[in-house]
């Protein structure tokens, strides 16, 4: 019985190591790549698609830094004619990515990191014959982000990347997604 227990133990050590070695072959040190993405923000009961940017770096195998920034698009409402507003906000992230190769074309990632949200309420009043009058308040937070992502090769420099997060925050706490097209160089 204890010689069944062994070799279980064993047989799991090898697939573990072999996991290991195998996502550590997948990217090198130094290696960098860009990503432009489309991305979707939801919470606190208001949902907008933005556009970002991200610059990975792997600082060493298979441990990847990433720094992005994403660009909501601005959500309008108001009265026609007599009041406007518009909220618009951006997100600035640096996160870890510790990467694991499922296939040669398909890694997966946990993702952690830390980052600033911001956003810019402005209103503005029409009141007919004595003009218009407005106003407008800006305000940024840090927060924590936790999520994960995956990446697949179309070529040995050209990639999808896939990454969802979830930014937890004193007073913006959101769930942000996003998808693009990424090039190693």
């Amino acid at each position: 019985m204890k010689k069944v227990f062994l070799l279980k133990r064993a047989a799991i050590a090898v697939i573990v190591a072999m996991s290991i070695n195998l996502s550590a072959s997948a990217q090198e040190k130094g290696d960098m790549a860009v990503v432009g993405s489309l991305a979707l923000g939801t919470g606190d009961e208001l949902t907008n698609y933005g556009i970002g940017a991200k610059f990975q770096y792997t600082v060493m195998t298979p441990l990847r830094m990433e720094g992005s920034f994403t660009y909501f698009l601005p959500k309008k409402w108001g009265i026609a004619g007599l009041v406007e507003s518009k909220l618009s906000m951006w997100d600035l992230s640096v996160n870890a990515n510790w990467l694991f190769s499922v296939t040669d074309k398909l890694r997966v990632y946990p993702l952690a990191g830390v980052g600033i949200f911001g956003t810019k309420t402005s209103a503005e009043v029409n009141a007919g014959e004595l003009g218009s009058f407005g106003d407008s308040v800006s305000s940024s937070e840090f927060g924590f982000n936790l999520g994960a992502g995956l990446d697949f090769n179309l070529t040995d420099r050209l990639f999808i990347n896939v990454d969802a997060k979830y930014r937890l925050g004193s007073t913006w706490s959101r769930f942000l997604a996003s998808a693009g097209i990424g090039y190693r160089f």
